[in-house]
């Protein structure tokens, strides 16, 4: 049952991997054709709703980034409260690699970007972009390659990247966020407790938990910390064990139901709005900036060398055991796909700079290192020896 879920959600994710690419690239393809001002000027049209004296008014953009991927971020939430509670991170002895790798995967890339941009103290607000790991993608190039790498090496990809996702949620809430309105925050936390009596009470119903997320998120909206983080918290009140009746669990459920919404469609129109790269004045300076290169390096070094290295050294000490079947230089492959930071690194440059110029910046690091890993990743995989002694 175990293993069938896996190939399940790999499936899922690769498939929908394979859409977002197209949408990445249709959308570099619109910002440098001649309808790249209409392409900014619907990303720029404002839509607001207003219920008495609330107004929430922002452009197209930001409803993408702040209310559809609270959608994508309540998914992610649902995933990690799955695997440590029930899945491949529920106990010590399977969580202990991945974890250490995904920690190795985001320390090294933060030092390399910030070690580059000492010079540059208004670039240092990106360190944390080159340290995150784009599953979708990711698990794309694995499924592009078949039978070729283990099913052990997906599982630990997989538990890589979620870890790295919980990683990434605990850096926007401590590092990206600015102005607080206690107000605000006083009645999300009052939505929150009404989630855990909700979940305490072992409500089993949807439409209970979606009416409190509804209200917890304009309340993050409003108070200053980024509105995604609501739906992590939404993810973390649904109940995860079965009812009494049989049936599969609520967030069972939920994830299965929000998967292809999010994979065929959230993360497509994200990629679209997010990715579109205009090279009209982009020179060779810019690969030559320091934010480029600390954010291309950081994806293409500093996360092979993050996840490979900290993966060789726990199994050299014997804290954990080599992914069974794979050889290390399939794991190594691996560990530069985990390079493959797109949808998440995206984000939070949106978050580290979300009124400047440095956006051409952001994107052409994100995209550089990200297509550097992808490629090499393949190709190292393609090639890699099998482990002879399975």
């Amino acid at each position: 049952m175990a293993i069938t879920t896996i190939r399940d959600f790999f499936r899922m994710e690769a498939a929908g991997g394979v859409v977002l690419v197209i949408a990445a690239a249709l959308a570099i393809w619109v910002a440098n054709s001649p309808v790249a001002p209409y392409y900014q000027e619907l990303l720029d049209v404002h839509l607001a709703i207003q219920a008495g004296a609330l107004k929430i008014d922002k452009p197209l953009l930001l409803w993408i980034n702040d209310g559809l991927m609270a959608v994508f971020f309540l998914l992610v939430g649902l995933e990690i409260k799955r695997e440590f509670v029930r899945g491949e991170l529920s106990r010590r002895e399977q969580a202990i690699l991945p974890f250490i790798a995904a920690i190795g995967g985001m320390l090294l890339p933060a030092l390399i970007f910030t070690g580059l941009n000492l010079g540059a103290p208004s670039y240092l607000y990106g360190w944390a972009i080159p340290a995150a790991t784009d599953i979708a993608f990711a698990l794309t190039v694995l499924a592009l390659l078949g039978s070729r790498v283990p099913l052990s090496l997906k599982v630990f990809l997989t538990a890589v990247a979620v870890i790295d996702d919980l990683g990434a949620i605990v850096i926007i809430a401590i590092f990206y966020t600015y102005e607080l309105s206690l107000l605000s925050l006083a009645l999300a936390g009052a939505a929150l407790v009404g989630l855990v009596i909700l979940n305490l009470c072992n409500v089993n119903k949807l439409a209970p938990y979606l009416i409190l997320g509804f209200i917890l998120w304009v309340c993050v909206l409003k108070s200053g910390v980024h509105a995604t983080l609501a739906g992590v918290a939404l993810a973390m009140a649904i109940p995860v064990r079965e009812p009494k009746s049989g049936e599969e669990s609520l967030l069972k459920r939920c994830e299965h139901g929000l998967h292809p919404w999010v994979a065929f469609g959230i993360l497509p129109l994200f990629g679209f709005a997010n990715a579109g790269v205009s090279f009209a004045d982009i020179g060779w300076y810019k690969l030559a900036d320091t934010l480029t290169l600390g954010i291309a390096l950081g994806l293409f070094v500093g996360k092979q060398l993050g996840v490979f290295g900290a993966t060789w050294l726990t199994c050299r000490a014997g804290i954990a055991s080599q992914p069974e079947g794979a050889s290390w230089a399939q794991v190594y492959g691996v560990a530069i796909i985990c390079g493959i930071g797109f949808t998440m690194s995206l984000f939070i440059g949106g978050l580290a700079w979300p009124h400047t110029d440095y956006d051409a910046e952001v994107r052409l690091g994100v995209i550089l290192g990200s297509v550097a890993s992808a490629f090499i990743g393949a190709m190292v995989l393609l090639f890699a020896p099998p482990n002879r002694s399975t």
